[in-house]
């Protein structure tokens, strides 16, 4: 009798062991179905200065990516909120830049004004922070694309929030 109920009580503990997580059951936050994020760009994290930015490589997301590289400490930015920025533009598809505005200056603009994937991935943001955005084409320009961005480009943006007016 005894050894059962020791071998009932320990088949309860490792069942419940098993199924233990160390973030408190919280849920992943990977989408189904795809993988992790290791094909994204990596970048450097060095305030002040003009980001380095690894190439992509593989398929891009399917959905907006919005991660903070460098978390500010100022006012945070909202839907309606004006921002001055620097940014870097990257295509997905090439890997290569398309636009910096270290090279000429930040760049002011209310973002209810620019594209989506903006629109959604930079509210919560802080002054002082930098973000990586990688924006699926439905979130950009589309099958148009813009000036240097071709048709149905996902885009990676490097953003570096400066002030919010």
């Amino acid at each position: 009798m005894k050894k059962t109920v020791l071998l009932l009580i320990s088949l309860f503990l490792v069942s419940n062991l098993v199924a233990c997580t160390t973030d408190g059951g919280a849920p992943s936050s990977e989408p189904q179905g795809e993988s992790s994020n290791s094909n994204l760009p990596v970048v450097s994290d060095n305030a002040g200065d003009a980001p380095q930015i690894s190439a992509p490589s593989g398929n891009p997301p399917a959905n907006l990516v919005a991660e903070d590289v460098i978390v500010g400490s100022g006012a945070t930015a909202v839907a309606e909120s004006t921002v001055t920025v620097h940014y870097t533009l990257m295509s997905w598809s090439k890997g290569e830049i398309l636009e910096s505005s270290w090279s000429s200056g930040p760049a002011t603009f209310p973002l209810n004004q620019v594209i989506i994937g903006w629109q959604q991935g930079v509210p919560g943001m802080k002054e002082g922070g930098r973000r990586l955005l990688v924006i699926p084409p439905d979130l950009a320009y589309g099958e148009s694309g813009a000036g240097s961005v071709g048709p149905n480009e996902t885009l990676i943006f490097v953003v570096d929030l400066i002030s919010i007016q």
